[in-house]
Order: structure tokens, then C-alpha cells, then sequence
């Protein structure tokens, strides 16, 4: 869909692929259901649905915005190892008529947070060779890892 303006315009339309957002190597978010917002000039924007973010990681802050063309923007905080990405998201719960497909979606600054596209669209999101799933069990050396540790498949070599 494309809302214009005399002098703007919106255009969204969905990702040609699965996409992730990672901030140091952690996943974030990931989804095959991401729409693509193309604002006039500006680079475009992926907006991720709320259902397929880490939300563990995400708190409302009180900043708002807005655009005359999309409507008032709520902002998001990542906190993620001790490290804090102040007001790095923002989604549109109620966006005027011209911008209904991006409705209750995420959208990160793309200089704060990797947006990328999957690549084999096929891979399941929890798949056991997936390398993301493997970094998200590892710790990153701050002393936490993003998910639980996995038991050990060796054993201990004897004396």
C-alpha cells in the first residue's frame, strides 16, 4: 500500500525474507511477518511484529512523537548484559489511515541495532544448528548468556 502526500510518501509493503534484529551478537527479534516502510528519501525501516521481539529485554519509556504522516510513535529501552539502548525502538499502536500496516509493529535506529535479512528462509526459528540459536546459549563474557546454558554432552576426563 502507498499513501502520498504533495510533497511525501509512504510506501509498505512485506520483507522478501526473514528478518532479525541482534544488538552485540544477541537476537532480539526474529520474524518472516516483517513490513518494509519506504518514507520519501529517508533509508527504509523494517518493522518487526511485537510477538516476535525478546520483550524481556524491552521497557516502555515516556517518549513520544510524532509524524504527520504516520501518527504518534511510543519508544522503547533494550537493556540487554548491563548495557542500555535508551529510546532505540518505537512502534506505531495507532498510526493514521496511510500507515495501518506498520499498527502495534517495531522499528529499531538502524545505527543502535543490526537489522538483517535470513537468508534461508526455510531454517526454523529454534533450529539446533542454527548459529544464532548457539550464540544465544553462549556466554558473550559478561558473565550471562541470552538463554540457559546447555547441558554438557562430553564427559569429564578421568584421572
Amino acid at each position: 500500500m502507498s499513501d502520498t502526500n504533495a510533497n511525501h510518501a509512504l510506501q509498505i509493503q512485506p520483507a522478501p525474507s526473514r528478518m532479525r534484529a541482534a544488538f552485540q551478537g544477541h537476537i532480539i527479534a526474529d520474524s518472516d511477518d516483517v513490513m518494509i516502510l519506504r518514507e520519501g528519501a529517508m533509508a527504509p525501516v523494517a518493522y518487526f511484529p511485537k510477538n516476535d521481539l525478546e520483550m524481556g529485554y524491552f521497557a516502555r519509556t515516556e517518549r513520544s512523537t510524532h509524524c504527520p504522516f504516520k501518527g504518534d510513535a511510543a519508544y522503547y529501552t533494550v537493556t540487554l548484559e548491563g548495557e542500555v539502548l535508551e529510546n532505540v525502538a518505537w512502534t506505531y499502536e495507532d498510526p493514521l489511515p496511510g500507515a495501518v500496516q506498520i499498527a502495534g509493529r517495531v522499528a529499531f535506529y538502524a545505527d543502535r541495532v543490526e537489522v538483517y535479512p535470513v537468508s534461508d528462509k526455510t531454517a526454523p526459528h529454534d533450529h539446533h544448528t542454527d548459529v544464532d540459536a548457539v550464540v544465544q546459549h553462549t556466554d558473550s563474557g559478561g558473565g550471562q548468556s541470552q538463554k540457559a546454558h546447555w547441558p554438557a554432552n562430553v564427559e569429564e576426563p578421568k584421572d
